[in-house]
């Protein structure tokens, strides 16, 4: 690396660090950097800068989380957007990626992290559940997806069935789905009790999906997900659970195969990377 190219990674850092933490920036460096503009000083040329990047990424936040703002209010959510922006900047050449730490960010900073869980509050629970929910449905937008192949249909085998990749098998300590989705839809909803939820979360045909699930079918995909095999899985979940083979199977043929295939579950081992 050269002085010239050197130079100018420093001044890229220096002009980054200064977005991101205002008022870590002297006036004098800063006089001494950049050129003043017609009527304004470098200081205020800047900080239109600065005041523009972090509207910027607030709003992408914003985009990402927009239940979670909807829960904490405009306020609340801005201060949360901008100590976390602080601690865990941008670092992928896309916005796409800035909420990635967000939601474990918000339990790692909780007020109450030092108290034991039965004297936690919680709501800030549902807040972490809910921007995990989010965070998680966001990520599948790009996730690798099976579009443009074959999907199985009822005439499949068993023993060729595994989970599409762009899957995602999710427990919750709230209904924090069916909060996002009352938010979606122009509603207010109140704080939902705790319930656990599990749920499935899919991308089929470029569209996100989230299926509730009971937690016996959730213990059965996650055994489907780690066996990649269903009659495996099946035998698994009845010992697990203190069925017969025979009544999960049959429960397996009669009420979920046909749904669960027809929205997207399930791939056929061997369309995988064709």
């Amino acid at each position: 690396m050269n002085v010239r190219e050197d130079s100018l990674q420093s001044l890229q850092r220096w002009m980054l660090d200064t977005l991101i933490a205002p008022d870590g920036a002297d006036v004098d460096t800063i006089a001494a950097t950049l050129l003043p503009g017609p009527k304004l000083s470098p200081s205020a040329c800047l900080a239109i800068y600065q005041r523009s990047y972090i509207l910027r990424l607030r709003k992408c936040l914003e985009e990402q989380f927009p239940a979670s703002y909807h829960a904490l209010g405009m306020t609340l959510f801005d201060d949360f957007a901008d100590e976390y922006l602080r601690v865990c900047p941008s670092d992928s050449y896309t916005l796409h990626e800035l909420g990635r730490r967000f939601p474990e960010w918000l339990e790692d900073n909780r007020p109450d992290r030092g108290e034991p869980p039965e004297g936690r509050e919680s709501w800030i629970d549902f807040m972490v559940d809910l921007a995990g929910y989010e965070r998680d449905l966001y990520r599948l937008f790009d996730a690798q997806g099976h579009e443009g192949q074959p999907w199985p249909d009822i005439a499949a085998d068993d023993g060729t069935l595994i989970l599409q990749p762009c899957l995602a098998l999710v427990e919750y300590r709230y209904p924090v789905a069916w909060y996002y989705h009352e938010v979606r839809a122009g509603r207010s909803p109140q704080f939902p009790v705790a319930t656990p939820s599990y749920v499935v979360i899919l991308r089929r045909d470029f569209l996100t999906h989230t299926y509730p699930v009971t937690r016996l079918h959730y213990r059965f995909l996650s055994l489907v997900a780690q066996t990649r095999h269903v009659p495996a899985s099946l035998e698994a979940l009845a010992a697990e659970a203190g069925y017969s083979v025979d009544d999960v199977q049959r429960s397996w043929r009669e009420e979920v195969r046909r749904p669960w295939l027809d929205a997207g579950f399930f791939v056929e081992r061997a369309m995988i990377g064709r």
